[in-house]
């Protein structure tokens, strides 16, 4: 079968246009050359804030178990009206230290019985006894560091009945997880174009980037034993460092 002049003329014309878009695509196709680059960057802050966990309990004198569902009011009451009265003491001492009100937190009243053992008597099965304990915690906020022996002092001479330590804070957190990622996002930098430099390419745009290690901010807490709480005014307290550390992978293009 012979073509008419003009339908062969359109058939030549179409092969030409599709040629060149097939060229096209399987150029875009192409995985185009790129730098692939990780990075981790550490930083260390020194905090300016610490809290203080402290708690006061008082307990009622053990009955036996068998009366527990009795119990005395009279004595809960007392336990009650002198742990207020404690609780009370402690905050007007914590205030005459130089502590804001505002800075000290007085957590609600815990209530819980307590199972011990009667004195060992002769060859008898020693008897449970049953006492109620009522306890309040606090937390003390400390805006400057430098008063934390101070306050120490203070929350001794008030017979606090446990210190659980000194956890030591940033009061802007964001700022410094922020320094740690743009350390990690210019290490990555310097990386590629020392590779770039080596090899002797040139890198083109930023085509990928992501976050490997978010960076993580973690408060420090520094134990207190019943030695450190009996002589804090003769301790010197140093709050170290706090550590952060970020990661991120970016992507470079290699340009040709």
């Amino acid at each position: 079968m012979t073509l008419s002049p003009l339908p062969r003329r359109l058939l030549l014309g179409g092969v030409l246009l599709v040629a060149p878009l097939l060229a096209a695509t399987t150029l875009a196709d192409e995985p185009r050359p790129r730098l692939d680059v990780q990075a981790e960057a550490r930083i260390e802050v020194v905090p300016d804030q610490a809290t203080l966990n402290a708690r006061l309990w008082e307990r009622t004198p053990p009955i036996a178990q068998r009366d527990e569902n009795g119990g005395d009011p009279d004595a809960l009451r007392e336990a009650r009206d002198r742990l207020e009265t404690r609780a009370t003491k402690l905050i007007q001492a914590l205030e005459a230290a130089g502590l804001e009100r505002d800075a000290i937190s007085a957590g609600s009243l815990n209530v819980q019985p307590e199972h011990i053992a009667a004195p060992q008597g002769g060859d008898a099965e020693r008897e449970m006894l049953v006492r109620t304990r009522l306890e309040r915690p606090f937390r003390i906020q400390v805006d400057d560091l430098e008063r934390l022996p101070v306050l120490l002092d203070a929350l001794t001479e008030a017979g606090v009945d446990t210190l659980d330590g000194v956890t030591y804070d940033l009061a802007d957190r964001d700022a410094a997880t922020d320094e740690a990622m743009v350390k990690a996002l210019e290490k990555a930098r310097h990386k590629a174009e020392l590779m770039a430099d080596t090899l002797g390419v040139s890198l083109g745009e930023v085509i990928a980037i992501g976050e490997n290690l978010p960076p993580v901010f973690q408060p420090r807490m520094m134990a207190m034993s019943d030695a450190a709480m009996e002589s804090a005014q003769r301790t010197e307290y140093r709050p170290g460092t706090l550590d952060i550390e970020a990661g991120v992978s970016v992507s470079w293009e290699i340009k040709r």
